[in-house]
Formats: C-alpha cells, structure tokens, sequence
C-alpha cells in the first residue's frame, strides 16, 4: 500500500503510513461478511443526477454513494478511484494506524475474491490504494476494456461490504506492515517531519502520524478493526469515481446493479469535534540518528483547505518556498547557508498545517541556517509580498493545476483530497479563489499566520510578548459554494487507438540537415496536452574518459539561464508557456523531456534550444549545484540500498577509473565534486553538445508545421564533427559473491542481485524470458511476490526484473527486496527457494496463461501514455526501428509456449552465478 506520494513533490523522503495486528478466526470473520453479504437487495435502484461542472458529472445512489463520471476518450485508459472518507483523523483511543491497516486487510479478498493482487495482476491493472489524515482511497489503471472496469466496479462493492478482515490475514500481512514501518524509520527527513506535525498537535490527530503507533499497529483488536471496517466502510461515506475511456451508460447501470444492491445504512457517524486551541508559544523538537544529512523543518497551523483564506497559504509556500525565485532560496542557498530549501501546505478538512524547510550539507550550520530561515519567513509583515511575487506564484501554482486537469489518471486521485475537505467541487473554487485572491489578501493570511508563538521548530525559545495566530474554525462548504460557478468545460479528445500499427501510421519521421532525427505523432488529447523528447548523443568511450562529473553538474546547471535571459526570466518563461522541462545526463547523451500545451511546443522548443545552446553557466549555478551534490551524496552515502547499489556497480567492473562506463565510490565522487573547475563545464559543453546525432519525438496536441518549423529553425544547423560512436559495453564475466555491507542504526534492509545475460530484445528467446521473468518477480501474481511479500509478510516489496541491452548480447537480470535485518535469513532463503522451485518445477498452466495475459495488458498500457511513447519514439529513431517490432513482441507472447518459457528460464539463470549483495544494521544477525 502506499501513502499519496505524490504530494510529496518538494520533499521526496517524505512518506507515512502504516498498520498492525489483529484477532479473530476466519470462520467469524467470514460470518462477519456473509451477515453484510445476506442483506443485500438485488433490485436496480436508480441513480440520481445531481450536477455537473466542467465536465464531471455527479450521481447519487440512494444509500448515499456518490458516484463522480469524467469521460475522456483521449487516451484508452480507464482509472477508478474509490474513496472513504475515513482517515487516521477517525482513529480512537489505542486506534492510530487503523485506517492504514484496514486498507492492506481490504486486499486480502472476499470470499468471492479471495485473491485480489492476483486478480489485479491478470488484467494488467496498475492498482493500489493510499491512507491520508481524512480519507482512504483505491486506485486502479487499466487499458479500457469493458471487462476489466465490469469486475473493478464489482469488486469494489463486494470489497465495501464482504472483505474477510480475518485473523489469519492479519499475521501473514503484519511483518509486511512492520517492514513499511521499518522502511520510514530509515529516513531521518520522514521522522523529522513526523515529530515536528506530532508537536505543532496537542489534541487533535493531525498530531499523529497515519502510519500509527507500533505498539497500537501490532495490539489492534481484531473486533475493533472489524467495527471500524462496517462504520466506515458505507455506501453513504464513499465516493465512487471514473475517469477515462469508458461508456457512460454502462457505467451508470454497472454502478447501480452492484451498488445499488447495498443498503442505506442505518448506522450514525460518530461526530468528530475535536480543535486544537490557538497555540501559545514556540514549540521545539530535536531528533538525533546516525546518517543523513542536517535537515530543518518550520510548521505553522493554518486554516482548513475548505477556507477561503487557503488559497493564500498555496500560494505562500511557493513565494517563499520556490526555487529560484522564493525569499527562502535567494536568502539561504544562493548566500550558501544550506544546500537547498522547500515548503508544502497541507489543505485538510480541519485546520492544517504549512511547512518551511531545508537541507544542509554536513559543513554548514544548523544554527545560522535555522535562524535565517526564520527571519526570513516571519519578516513578512516588515518586507510585505510584492506584486511580482505573487504574479509568479499564481502562474505557477495554476500550470500545475491545469497539469494535473488535463491527465485522466490524476484527476480522480486529486479529486479524493477535495472529497476530503468536504466537497469535490472545491478543487474547482480553490483554483478560483487562487485565480481572485488580491496582494492583501495574501499579506494579511502571512501576517496571520507566520508569527513566532504559532511556530514549532527543533528548539523551543521563551517569548516575553507572545503573539497568537487567528482562531481555528470549520468552514460551512456549502455557504461556500453558494457563488461558486463551474466554468465551461472542454471539449472531449479523440479516441485515439494505441496499436503499433496506428502509432506508425500516425507518425511522421524525418531527418533535418544537422542530422536531427524527428518523429512527430499529433493527436487531440485532454487540455491540449503534448509530451516531447529530445536526446543528445555526443563522444566516443574515449573522448568520454576522464571527464569526471562535468557531464552530470552541466545538465544540472542547463536551467539556471542563458546568454540572454537570467535564472529567473528563463523561468518565468517557463511558467508562461505552461511548461515542464527536465534535464537528464547519462554516459555519452543528455534526455531533455518536455511538456506542454498546443499552442507553446514551437516557442518551448526555441526556449530549451537556447538553454543547450547558450548556457549562462553561472559560477554562483555552479557552487549551488555542488553544495547539493555534496548534500545529497552525504545522505546516499549511509543509506542500505544506495550503498548496495554502489558495491554491486563495481563487484567485478573491469574498466580503469576515468572510464566513463567506471563505476566510483561515495568518495571518489565527493573528491571529484570538489576539485571541478567552471573550466571543465565549458569545456565539456563547447566540444560535445550539438544535434549531429540527436532524436526529437512529439507525442499530443501540436501544430506539426509549427514545431517543424521550430526545429529547423533552432536545431537544424547546430552540427559537430566531434566523432560519435556508441559506448561498448561487452559482457564481461562476474566472480560470484556474497556481500554483506554494514549500515548501522538502519531499521530497514535491502537485498540486491544481479546476473549478465547474453540476450538482447531482438533474441529468439525475448519474449520467453520476459514472460518467464514475468512469472518468476514482475507481477502482482509472481511467484516471489507470494512466496515473500503475501504468504510470509518478510517485505513491502519484492521484485525481478530485466534491464534489456537492445544492442549487444548483454542484458541484466536483478532482484531487490527489503526488510527488517532481523529478516535477513528468511528473506534470502525464501527467494533462492523460490529460484530452485521455478528453475526445477517450472510454471504452472493457470500461472502461464495468466501471466500472458496480464503482460500483454500492461504493454498494451505504456503505449497509451503520451510521454513514454515520445521517449520510445526517441529510442526507435536511434536504433532506426518503428513500432512493428513491438507487434512483433506481441505477437511472439501470444505464440510462446509454456515449455519455451520453462525453458528459458533454466537456460539463463543461474543460481550459481549470482552476484547477491545485503546491506543493513546486521548486528544481531550472523553473516
């Protein structure tokens, strides 16, 4: 299971939830459903319309379930969204990580579903679920087919009133819940985050974090968790949404056959009217662990996200928060007192929270760099915002919405967070109110919220004039609501058919004169979206060597301005033009990808030419990227599976140290950092960039004369006689080996392994190993899966895949997993046992043609989404294929026997020759 991860944009370590254990047989918990089950009517009741805004239509059932429609053919996928409004803010005495637990326990099955992930896996589901403060949801994306939604839409209503909830589910999933636990307590930024939101709380359980207490995760009574399972889990406190390709009628009588079926319940819910008081007093938290780099964090309370004053507080954590343009960035990382600085809001149903914060590299001073960014936040009322700034923040703030408007698979996820705050439709009015909020407005919520006493920070200072902060309040969302008005929605795309033979016909491909390999594939998509590619392929293994880490710090420094324009300016161009680029450096090429809408691809094109091509390549850009670089390889450096990683990359590398296909250690690279010269940086850019041997592809809603034309006109002339030659990458023989990599005070551990494989994806042989990988540790159904993470609860995650080589005859097979080092034994000897079983036992029939199955759907997928069909365009224009190679994938799954698969498998992996390495504080544990 997951938390929304997603939110966690400014702060990627930061995650939280989990669950634990239980008590109850399985026949009194099957009595416990069948007693739901027997209730059920089966009569169509009818579902009534209730409104429609901006193209999501909402029904009601009349047991209470609402039911939100939003068709987009753009794209043939299909994404449900299942969410209850019931989160750990629900959670009694003794209860916290409850909602969490019943979310894993809802996966367990039904009696006429009893094996959900395998279920999911079959049909090639990307499915999962997430628990926040105020709801719970459950996510599955398919490609569209009737089929697949008919049984997701069936499943989620047997899931809502027949789940087991059974003891024996409970023991096999608690070490799996522990491990999530384990997996959190890793990351000192997770714990630090944890802490600090615990002491901005005194009553409210806001204060407690959705992963629980262990001590209540591992003594939950089994009766209470059933309890909590039949208050919550009701038609009248769900809401039910689809997205995507999909019939609305049928959708419609689907939704109303199987949760109609569903009484209204009876039951009342309990009134939740617990506030904190207005705080009176700076609070502080000191948390010490090994590893890591110095973090500091700044909460402030502020109001629901119901509130009309929230729109301020997003927009408030950009303006300050931002990089480059926030008050804190310019203040603390350009002046060097941290390596790099954020902010995030939390818009919950009751008031929430704001925090500042940032991160140092391990020279820097935790308390010159506190106190900076205090006085930073807290000087609002003595330097007020500018116009500018907020100008910029809404600009920013409104791309990202609009962003997240126009992909079918994030709305019904984004919507939930409005269901939580009372009603979907404030996903609508907070754009509004961000779109109306005046400069005032915006300088009264900062000069509100943003004082000394409404502050919790890792120490606790005496005030002797203490101010307070507004008093917290609900918000009536309906009075709200009452000037709301929906804006015009639009116009629905086309249905746009993914198959190989279609994506071909419908992509033009050329070559420009510099040598700029181009495939363009216009298409109407949702917001006139577009996703594009472009790669630099530049040097020799050569020319490559001993360039250090110039290659990575220049493709880091791409988007701190050019010739013409600053930092700033070319950012704010950025924003203009609705526009997300990243710069990512690889040996011997540099990944450029784009995203848009229509009617800016051309000007974007010019806008991220100019960035290649004229750099401003700032000394301060460089010292900021260094400092992060230094922050960020400080905190790698202790981590279980980044040191795996760094130990397997050089067991056995047989190339000398500047080689680019050389693998360093944390060292050589820390040393390599600080001995890099701007000189070197020019130097790497004047002789290698240029469009000689480069890909663009362009997959949406685009004008193709235009971005032709933008093309010619930016790349068209940008040649290098720099040679180029692909980097060989041979197989080279591995010593077998064992490693054992100590990482103390680590309450997760990782175990890595790897195998060179003579196949490439053009090998007879392709598609039976893909599939035999398949079965053995890829799907939601594989053997490692159920052997480890479903039967035995050693991990959260457990997996196999291949690394595919389409050029030589050397690809990579790996597995990973994590767990509790006290786990360590277990977890390797169930997975080489799982390797003995499937090496001398083979796959079953049932496993076969389910695997086939479920494969083929999750191809059939990734060609639906716009930005990996542009990168898979890009990679197709080098190695000179189309897409008919992918039929012929296809084709060649559907041919592959059992025993082809069976053979596969045996004929290349080895046991034997496994490279295994485990990392993790082991000091309880023999080697």
């Amino acid at each position: 299971m997951t938390t929304p991860t997603w939110r966690w944009r400014l702060l990627p370590w930061l995650i939280a939830a989990s669950l634990g254990g239980l008590q109850v047989s399985v026949a009194a918990a099957a009595t416990v459903a069948g007693q739901r089950a027997s209730v059920l009517q089966p009569a169509r009741v009818p579902l009534k319309a209730v409104t429609t805004v901006e193209g999501i239509s909402e029904y009601r059932l009349p047991n209470g379930l609402q039911l939100l429609l939003i068709p987009d053919d753009s794209k043939p996928t299909t994404t449900v969204n299942m969410t209850y409004r019931v989160g750990s803010r629900h959670e009694g005495y003794g209860e916290t990580g409850m909602a969490h637990l019943l979310e894993h326990m809802l996966f367990k099955g039904t009696p006429r579903n009893p094996q959900v992930w395998a279920d999911f896996n079959k049909r090639g589901f990307r499915a999962n679920g997430s628990t926040w403060y105020d709801r719970t949801n459950y996510f599955a994306s398919f490609s569209a087919n009737e089929d697949n939604l008919r049984w997701y839409l069936s499943w989620q209503a047997d899931a809502m009133v027949n789940s087991f909830i059974a003891r024996k589910d409970l023991d096999s999933e608690m070490t799996v819940v522990r491990n999530e636990m384990e997996m959190g307590e890793n990351d000192p930024g997770r714990i630090l985050m944890e802490k600090t939101v615990s002491a901005m709380y005194q009553w409210h359980n806001y204060g407690k974090s959705t992963i629980g207490a262990r001590a209540d995760v591992e003594g939950v009574d089994i009766g209470q968790l059933q309890a909590f399972y039949r208050r919550y889990y009701q038609p009248d406190n769900a809401t039910l949404i689809v997205s995507g390709k999909f019939d609305v009628a049928k959708v419609l009588a689907w939704v109303q056959q199987d949760f109609g079926a569903i009484p209204k319940p009876t039951r009342k819910l309990p009134p939740l009217y617990t506030l904190d008081p207005v705080q009176d007093g700076e609070r502080s938290v000191t948390l010490r662990r090994v590893g890591g780099v110095p973090l500091i964090f700044a909460g402030y309370h502020v109001m629901p996200g119901a509130h009309p004053d929230y729109a301020a507080v997003e927009l408030l954590s950009l303006i300050l928060g931002d990089t480059p343009s926030g008050r804190l960035h310019r203040a603390l990382t350009d002046k060097q007192l941290v390596a790099s600085v954020f902010a995030f809001s939390e818009g919950l149903a009751d008031p929430g929270f704001i925090l500042f914060g940032a991160q140092l590299s391990p020279e820097q001073s935790l308390t010159d760099s506190s106190q900076a960014l205090l006085d930073v936040v807290e000087s609002v009322a003595r330097q007020p915002v500018t116009q500018e700034e907020l100008d910029r923040a809404k600009a920013k703030w409104l791309k990202g919405w609009d962003n997240g408007f126009t992909d079918p698979q994030h709305i019904g996820v984004a919507l939930s967070e409005s269901v939580a705050q009372g009603d979907w439709r404030l996903f609508f009015l907070t754009r509004d109110r961000v779109k109306a909020i005046t400069l005032a407005d915006v300088q009264r919520v900062a000069q509100t919220a943003f004082v000394s006493s409404n502050r919790t920070l890792g120490e606790y200072v005496p005030t002797a004039a203490p101010e307070r902060a507004a008093v917290p309040a609900r918000v009536d969302v309906a009075k709200a609501l009452e000037a709301f008005k929906p804006q015009v929605a639009e116009a629905q795309a086309e249905a746009f058919d993914a198959s190989p033979a279609n994506i071909d016909a419908r992509t033009r491909r050329f070559t420009l004169p510099s040598g700029l390999q181009v495939a363009l594939l216009p298409k109407s998509t949702r917001g006139q979206a577009v996703k594009a590619n472009l790669t630099l392929r530049f040097g020799t293994a050569d020319s490559l060597a001993h360039w250090g880490e110039a290659p990575d710090v220049l493709a880091a420094m791409l988007d701190k301005g050019t010739s013409t324009l600053s930092r700033q300016q070319w950012q704010d161009k950025l924003d203009a033009l609705q526009a997300e680029v990243g710069f990512a450096s690889a040996p011997g090429q540099l990944n450029v990808s784009l995203s848009t809408r229509r009617d800016h691809l051309p000007a974007l094109i010019q806008l991220v030419v100019e960035a290649l091509r004229s750099p401003a390549l700032p000394a301060a850009g460089l010292d900021e990227v260094l400092r992060q670089s230094l922050a960020g390889l400080a905190e790698q450096s202790k981590e279980p599976e980044a040191v795996l990683q760094e130990a397997l990359a050089r067991h056995d590398n047989p190339y000398p140290a500047g080689d680019v296909r050389y693998v360093p250690t944390f060292a050589e690279t820390e040393s390599a950092l600080k001995a890099l010269k701007m000189e070197q940086v020019k130097a790497f850019h004047q002789r290698f960039y240029a469009a000689s041997h480069a890909q663009f592809a362009a997959v949406g809603d685009f004008d193709a004369a235009a971005v032709e034309a933008a093309l010619k006109a930016s790349l068209g002339d940008w040649t290098s006689a720099e040679p180029f030659a692909r980097i060989p990458e041979p197989i080279q023989p591995a010593k077998p080996a064992r490693l054992v990599l100590p990482t103390p005070d680590k309450q997760n551990a990782a175990m890595s392994v790897k195998l060179a494989l003579p196949l490439t994806d053009t090998d007879a042989d392709y598609a039976a190993f893909m599939l035999a990988n398949h079965l053995l540790g890829s799907g939601g159904d594989s053997r490692l899966w159920n052997r480890i993470r479903e039967k035995e609860g050693l991990s959260y995650n457990v997996y196999s895949a291949v690394k595919w080589n389409p050029q030589e005859r050397h690809s990579e097979w790996v597995a990973a997993a994590i767990f509790a080092p006290q786990n360590r034994d277990k977890v390797e000897a169930a997975f080489r046992q799982e390797v003995d079983r499937a090496l001398t036992q083979g796959f079953t029939a049932a496993e076969f043609d389910a695997g086939k199955r479920g494969l083929l759907s999750f191809r059939r997928l990734a060609r639906a989404q716009d930005a990996r069909l542009s990168g898979a365009w890009v990679s197709n224009l080098y190695l000179g294929r189309s897409f008919e190679l992918a039929a012929q994938v296809d084709a060649a799954l559907e041919r592959v026997t059992l025993a082809q698969v069976n053979e596969a498998l045996r004929r290349y992996l080895k046991p034997e020759q496994f490279v295994l390495g485990v990392a993790g504080d082991f000091k309880q544990t023999k080697p």
